[in-house]
């Protein structure tokens, strides 16, 4: 009896190392996508990091199907309404959800810098894109969250109807 004592625990040990995770039972290789939402997360913080340097020609590197060129680009960021907040107001609560080898999305609350004092906080869902050099944002995307939307904003204020 003493000695199958051990041998029982040890059997036990073995069988639960030997037990495939969650990843693996579903066809996943273990750990496979939590390397790849870092990846993600890491290339969208780089994207933030260049724009709030001002290293626009690196930033136009990380940027995927817009119509303007580096110098339309970097003048267009420039002068934009607002830029990332640095540290840890920059990204907050992010959450990465891969869509295909390719394509994924972030949604996450952004903290932006504007004219105003303080921080402004938007959360949003960020598409990004895989390419050769990284995941990438698309132009439209990204001058959308600098407030530069082409669409004007109204708004219109309609007094409340007397019922008849």
């Amino acid at each position: 009896m003493p000695v199958l004592r051990p041998l029982l625990i040890l059997m036990l040990l073995v069988a639960v190392a030997a037990a495939p995770s969650e990843g693996a039972r579903r066809g996943a290789p273990a750990h496979a996508s939590s390397a790849t939402e870092q990846d993600v997360l890491k290339d969208f913080e780089t994207i933030l990091d260049l724009w709030r340097d001002g290293r626009y020609d690196d930033l136009y590197q990380h940027t995927s199907g817009g119509r303007d060129g580096k110098e339309k680009f970097a003048g267009r960021l420039s002068s934009a309404p607002r830029k990332p907040a640095c540290c840890w107001e920059k990204i907050q609560e992010p959450k990465v959800s891969l869509k295909s080898g390719s394509s994924a999305i972030v949604q996450a609350r952004l903290g932006f810098e504007s004219s105003t004092p303080g921080t402004e906080f938007v959360t949003t869902s960020i598409h990004l894109r895989k390419e050769a050099a990284g995941w990438s944002i698309s132009q439209s995307e990204l001058y959308s969250l600098a407030d530069l939307s082409n669409k004007k904003r109204r708004y219109k204020y309609l007094p409340i109807q007397p019922k008849k």
